[in-house]
């Protein structure tokens, strides 16, 4: 079994064939597929589609990249969401949140605003969190450092091995996709290749980040065998025994999959 950490299976590239998209990820072998909150907007969509099916589930946050958009009391909304989700099994984390210094934002000081209160939340509710991070790892581990987290994953990871191994020591893991497929993307897969074990989970960040042989086209949860024996080759493992290690390093970082029933 396989569990894809990261996916935007409410986004409008879905519309057309969602329930396909869903079905073909289980005949693939993938037994869960986390969705992410972005944002106040579609709170309500990752929750609805997570209670769809067995399988599915889901994280709520406010995404750096729709800070601009959102209202400041849309965080008190995250909280009351939140509050009235820790009974779900299906609700795993906080996310997707974190910093984003590679898009020009008109008010970065807002976005590192938001992203810490967001790491109050988790804190206060003992949840993993799901981490954007673009440009801003150590702005992101000096955050970390300052709020007693569970851990999370670092999703698609692009730092320095160094950094990763700091995300590793406060308790995360680092997501791997399609990213990790592109023969000239030479750091992330020396970072797959190298990093300890425990450290590696999983990820398409679908409909996004798609792997090579797409060819730009629309990335899904059915796409997660094939990067997963890309991930077993870089590490000299049989894609069973690969297979086998990021699930249960998927679980021990968001243990509340375990009580979801799996689609697979």
């Amino acid at each position: 079994m396989l569990i894809d950490t990261h996916a935007h299976l409410d986004a409008a590239e879905f519309d057309a064939d969602r329930s396909a998209v869903i079905d073909a990820a289980q005949a693939a072998g993938v037994g869960a597929i986390v969705l992410l909150g972005v944002a106040a907007s579609n709170f309500a969509a990752v929750r609805a589609l997570a209670h769809s099916r067995p399988g599915i589930a889901y994280a709520l946050g406010i995404h750096p990249m729709y800070v601009p958009g959102s209202r400041d009391e849309d965080l008190a909304l995250l909280r009351a969401e939140v509050e009235a989700s820790i009974g779900d099994p299906r609700f795993v984390a906080i996310g997707e949140i974190g910093l984003d210094r590679f898009v020009p934002d008109p008010d970065p000081e807002r976005q590192l605003r938001f992203f810490v209160a967001q790491l109050a939340l988790a804190r206060d509710f003992r949840l993993p969190v799901l981490l954007h991070i673009r440009r801003a790892q150590d702005a992101i581990l000096k955050e970390l450092r300052r709020h007693r987290l569970p851990g999370g994953i670092a999703h698609a990871f692009n730092g320095s091995e160094q950094q990763a191994g700091q995300f590793v020591d406060l308790g995360f893991a680092l997501g791997f996709g399609g990213a990790m497929t592109h023969p000239r993307a030479l750091r992330i897969r020396h970072l797959a290749a190298a990093l300890p074990a425990e450290a590696i989970v999983l990820e398409t960040d679908s409909p996004d980040i798609p792997p090579v042989w797409l060819a730009g086209g629309r990335n899904a949860p059915a796409e997660l065998p094939r990067i997963a024996a890309e991930l077993a080759a870089l590490r000299g493992l049989a894609p069973d025994a690969l297979a086998a290690l990021t699930t249960a390093n998927a679980l021990r970082v968001l243990p509340r999959l375990a009580a979801m029933p799996m689609l697979a």
